[in-house]
Order: C-alpha cells, then sequence, then structure tokens
C-alpha cells in the first residue's frame, strides 16, 4: 500500500447561495489552497476536515492499493484523481496523487 498525496488546489465560495441558503455559522471551512496532507494508506491526514475524507476517501484507498486509470482514464497522472469535497458553499477541489512511498 502507497501513502497518498492531497493537495488543495482550489476553494470556491458562492456567497449568494450562503445568503439564500446558510444559517449563518461562526466558523467555516480552514482549508487553504496550496495546502497539502499526506494519506497514509487510506487513513485520513490528522486534519483534513471530515466533510472532505467523506467525499474522498473512496478515491485515497483505490489509489493507495495500486488502482490506476479512474473512469477510464479521465486524468493525465494515471495514478491520480481530482475531486472535491461536498461543501456546496465552499467546496474545495483536491488533487490526489498516489506517491512512491510505502504507507506505514
Amino acid at each position: 500500500m502507497k501513502k497518498v498525496r492531497i493537495t488543495a488546489i482550489r476553494k470556491a465560495h458562492y456567497q449568494d447561495l450562503i445568503d439564500k441558503y446558510e444559517n449563518p455559522i461562526e466558523h467555516a471551512c480552514d482549508i487553504q489552497e496550496g495546502q497539502v496532507f499526506i494519506a497514509n494508506g487510506w487513513e485520513k491526514p490528522q486534519d483534513l476536515c471530515q466533510s472532505a475524507w467523506d467525499s474522498m476517501s473512496a478515491f485515497v484507498m483505490t489509489l493507495a492499493h495500486g488502482g490506476e486509470n479512474l473512469y477510464d482514464g479521465w486524468m493525465k497522472n494515471s495514478r491520480s484523481a481530482m475531486i472535491s469535497c461536498n461543501d456546496g458553499f465552499r467546496p474545495v477541489s483536491f488533487l490526489l496523487e498516489t506517491l512512491d512511498e510505502d504507507a506505514e
């Protein structure tokens, strides 16, 4: 099993949807573009948002176990995937990449 690098590539913010549908909250997403997490195999990285992890964990597990060419090769790098978290107000797009390093 391999480690998987998870990089926050883009973070969107839909203020119109927030104003119309979301109850006011004090604490929203802390993830910053460019932030990197390393999954040890398919274990959730410590500081990664649980909601984001729930959206990507099946893909991380597949990549960590040697899966390639997800969805018939939609990615240029066959050992990667582009996944977004399920926050409809502040979605973050993550690039998942299998590393050559073995998981511990």
